[in-house]
């Protein structure tokens, strides 16, 4: 069984499919219409809608607003959470702040996508103190308009920051926290029907315990992958873990020489940490997908997953990122570029996770380039991702870690470039040097995203980008000070 709530009322549900989605869910089993289905793979947006929980940044004392794709989630995720719709906004005669916004500044056309705008909207006027354009874009790169456009889609944003009032939602909400605090304090939850179950343990004893007796099970946690499986390829997943209540897995801790990221940790919850150490991290997490996706994604699924085109592996393996692994009661430390053997093959044992990331602070010295190339500047797969991370010594290179996504079957290391550029100063020869010691590293393949060979002139490309970078003036801050 499952608990949540939907808007205020309490749903228990004990008989889902553990296939099923919010989306299919709300349109089919209870015939809420207005979250749309535009097209199953999280990129348009017109299925969003918001989920409320306990926020762990104050305690628990408030409730957390977030979009996410219903398209891209399983039901299981909704345990211990409140679901809230485009229905739920407005009330009998009186429209919802954002609502309002969206009518006055004329910011709906045919109407398909509005649905999922004022979700987007809605999420962000209840996190937001006044309106920052940045923010609003942010929050919407995961929406696609394709008959009004965007200006007035941000003046309603503007206006509904701008002009913020008490709500519905905040009036409830020490109810909704009590129900919430209710439903976390039961113990056992899952789903199951016929063959298909999905566990949700709630300790990290639990899960060890659980994958080990069912190494075959499918890990769950943010989902935005494995849900294609369904959603795209129409797949059945006949068994589940969901790591959604194992709270052990969404910590992060900062250490002297480390910070410490749970693998159950969203990609959002990621980005301010990681931006504070290393900005172009920061940089290329708000380019991850879209806020849908990072506030679903995690940290630990991005690099489970083995995907040659993640974003994330190539900064972590340049940074010299190690994992903590865990089968059973046995934990053992791996780096990063180790874990990767073959296409979407890791050195994981049955039965084994990634319990947590351990990733270098920031030293003296020390600089970070982080580039995405893609198609499109949001909401977007990288063609070829490419991190740089070099020690410099009165601008020598003294150190030198390189690694690329999207040049080969795995995220991987450039060492032969790495070796070229020690000792040197970054000058345009030693660059050129090491530009073709970097072709002769990988055999990169053509698909729909980029050629063969426009893979390795980008990778070359980047190499130069990076030092003139390192020698202007104006960046010079991201270079990290004594």
């Amino acid at each position: 069984m499952i608990q949540f709530l939907l808007n205020r009322e309490q749903r228990r549900e004990t008989a889902l499919d553990p296939n099923l989605t919010v989306l299919e869910y709300l349109r089919r089993h209870l015939g809420r219409s207005g979250t749309k289905e535009g097209c199953a793979s999280g990129d348009c947006g017109a299925c969003t809608v918001v989920v409320a929980e306990a926020d762990p940044s104050v305690n628990g004392e408030r409730l957390r607003y977030r979009s996410l794709n219903a398209c891209l989630t399983f039901m299981s995720a909704l345990h211990g959470k409140q679901l809230l719709t485009v229905e739920d906004l407005g009330q009998p005669g009186h429209l919802h702040g954002v609502q309002q916004a969206m009518a006055d500044c004329h910011a709906s056309q045919c109407g398909f996508c509005t649905p999922g705008f004022v979700m987007s909207l809605f999420a962000l006027h209840k996190g937001c103190d006044g309106y920052d354009r940045a923010q609003a874009v942010d929050a919407l790169t995961g929406n696609l308009c394709r008959c009004t456009g965007y200006r007035p889609i941000l003046a309603a944003a503007e206006r509904a920051c701008t002009d913020r009032q008490v709500d519905t939602f905040d009036r409830h909400e020490t109810e909704t926290l009590a129900a919430l605090r209710a439903i976390a304090s039961q113990d056992e939850a899952g789903l199951a029907r016929g063959e298909r179950r999905c566990w949700l343990p709630q300790t990290l004893d639990e899960l060890a315990e659980l994958y080990l007796a069912q190494p075959q099970a499918r890990l769950l946690a943010g989902g935005t992958d494995v849900a294609l499986e369904v959603s795209q390829q129409h797949s059945t997943l006949p068994l589940l873990i969901d790591l959604g209540r194992v709270a052990e897995l969404k910590r992060i801790a900062v250490t002297d020489s480390h910070v410490e990221i749970g693998a159950g940790v969203a990609l959002s919850d990621c980005q301010a940490v990681l931006a504070a150490e290393y900005p172009d991290f920061g940089a290329l997490l708000a380019r991850f997908a879209s806020r849908q996706i990072r506030n679903r994604a995690t940290l630990g699924g991005n690099l489970g997953n083995a995907s040659p085109i993640g974003d994330t592996p190539p900064l972590l393996i340049a940074l010299g990122a190690e994992l903590l692994l865990r089968r059973g009661a046995t934990r053992r430390t791996l780096a990063l570029e180790e874990f990767f053997r073959d296409y979407r093959v890791t050195a994981l044992a049955p039965g084994e996770f990634i319990e947590c990331i351990r990733v270098p602070r920031a030293t003296a010295g020390q600089a970070l380039r982080a580039y995405k190339v893609s198609k499109r500047l949001d909401d977007d797969i990288s063609a070829v991702c490419a991190a740089f991370n070099l020690q410099l010594h009165d601008g020598v290179v003294t150190q030198a870690r390189i690694a690329f996504g999207g040049m080969a079957a795995t995220p991987r290391r450039a060492f032969q470039c790495e070796q070229a550029l020690l000792g040197t100063r970054g000058d345009a020869a030693a660059i050129e040097r090491a530009g073709q010691v970097l072709a002769g590293e990988f055999t990169p393949l053509s698909d729909q995203r980029a050629s063969a060979a426009y893979r390795l002139r980008v990778a070359q490309n980047l190499l130069r980008r990076c030092f003139i970078e390192l020698q202007q003036p104006y960046v010079a801050t991201r270079v990290y000070p004594a």
